[in-house]
């Protein structure tokens, strides 16, 4: 078995970790919870398994380094998250828009498109929105 790198090496303890953690993702949905699956992933990931051909070992590390240098790792969306929370404070247990802004909003919902509501849901990073219907969109928005 060929050496690994010290940029594979530490691609593979990071989604080790990831899995540890719980965070490890199959195809970006399912949870990982196999270890054998945990290690194919960390190898792919870090071109350094066996199976994949010299290009396809190069392209899949340039793919994790890019995704490493945008924040796409659980690791980072976990950290994100946690800012997030923080900067809001007090703002973020604040659940209904006021009376106002509510009675503005309540008819914009059916002049708008799905595609529309879920731009607008994608923008505010509203979980679980790829699979809302309209109706669901709207008021996960707040539009009704």
């Amino acid at each position: 078995m060929a050496k690994q790198s010290r940029s594979q090496k530490k691609t593979v303890e990071r989604v080790m970790h990831e899995y540890k953690q719980g965070e490890l993702k199959s195809g970006g949905r399912r949870q990982v919870k196999s270890p054998k699956q945990a290690v194919a992933i960390a190898l792919s990931e870090a071109g350094a398994s066996r199976t994949q051909s010299p290009a396809q070992k190069r392209r899949a590390q340039q793919r994790t380094k890019a995704k490493e240098a945008r924040g796409q790792t659980a690791k980072a969306q976990t950290e994100r998250r946690g800012r997030k929370t923080a900067a809001r404070g007090a703002t973020a247990r604040r659940k209904t828009p006021r009376a106002g802004a509510a009675r503005r909003t309540r008819g914009r919902a059916a002049e708008m498109t799905r595609a529309q509501l879920y731009e607008e849901a994608r923008r505010r990073n509203i979980p679980g929105r790829s699979k809302m219907s309209k109706d669901e969109l709207a008021k996960a928005v707040g539009f009704r």
